[in-house]
């Protein structure tokens, strides 16, 4: 099989990359509604990822580092039960990275394939109210392979540990996809930036986002109240003078 065939069918071990990767796709179908989850499994020498996504969204994955899982499935959404995935995605790493090492060993000098990530696309979770909490977003697509990491400044002043980012996202062409979120107060002038970094990129993909919330214009107001005191003003004066007019009579 080509280099290129073993991007296309993802069921089978990727070793151009750093994840060696087993990928499987399963559809569920209901009456009328199609749906989709996925789960990827993968190793390097020495890092790991094991996640589980339903309808392109992420909703649980490993955190090998900190020796823990995550479910990523909003409260709001109700917790579904994921009793020992944590405790066999560790089992999985280890037959990984023996199988890692084997085909390293026999496939040698493999062409890598390349996607440099798009540019970076910052926007807030919630529409910006100053000095109300809210949520920045900052959305990397398109590379190969991954990850790709991600670095966030307020003001020049790093802010990366404050930041939580997503393990990749396989896409359907695949290509990966990486999200990465920092909670933020807006306050009016603060200048934002979501810097991107991938082994094949000469310099980091950098994303700037402004807090710039307009103030309320008080002109409507203003023409408002002006013209209703001229209504009274004018109702005043032409009382006045009816009234003048039938003393007159």
């Amino acid at each position: 099989m080509s280099s290129q065939g073993f991007r296309q069918f993802q069921t089978y071990p990727i070793v151009m990359m750093k994840f060696l990767e087993l990928v499987f796709v399963l559809c569920c179908v209901s009456a009328d509604v199609l749906h989709e989850d996925i789960h990827i499994t993968g190793c390097s020498e020495d890092d790991g990822a094991d996640m589980f996504g339903l309808e392109g969204d992420e909703i649980w994955y490993t955190d090998f580092a900190n020796n823990r899982d995550v479910e990523a499935v909003p409260d709001f959404a109700g917790r579904p039960i994921f009793r020992g995935l944590y405790e066999g995605a560790v089992k999985e790493q280890a037959l990984c990275k023996m199988n890692l090492k084997t085909m390293r060993t026999a496939l040698k000098k493999i062409p890598m394939l390349v996607d440099l990530p798009n540019s970076p696309v910052v926007y807030s979770r919630d529409p910006v109210v100053l000095e109300e909490k809210n949520s920045l977003i900052c959305q990397v697509t398109g590379f190969y392979p991954a990850p790709v990491t991600i670095y966030w400044t307020k003001n020049g002043q790093n802010m990366t540990d404050r930041a939580i980012t997503n393990v990749p996202m396989l896409n359907k062409v695949g290509t990966y996809s990486q999200i990465s979120r920092l909670e933020f107060l807006p306050q009016q002038g603060d200048i934002y930036s979501c810097a991107v970094k991938h082994p094949k990129l000469t310099k980091p993909l950098t994303r700037f986002w402004n807090v710039d919330v307009k103030e309320p214009s008080t002109a409507p107001l203003v023409f408002c109240g002006l013209g209703l005191i001229v209504g009274v003003l004018g109702i005043a004066t032409g009382s006045f003078f009816i009234t003048k007019g039938n003393r007159c009579r």
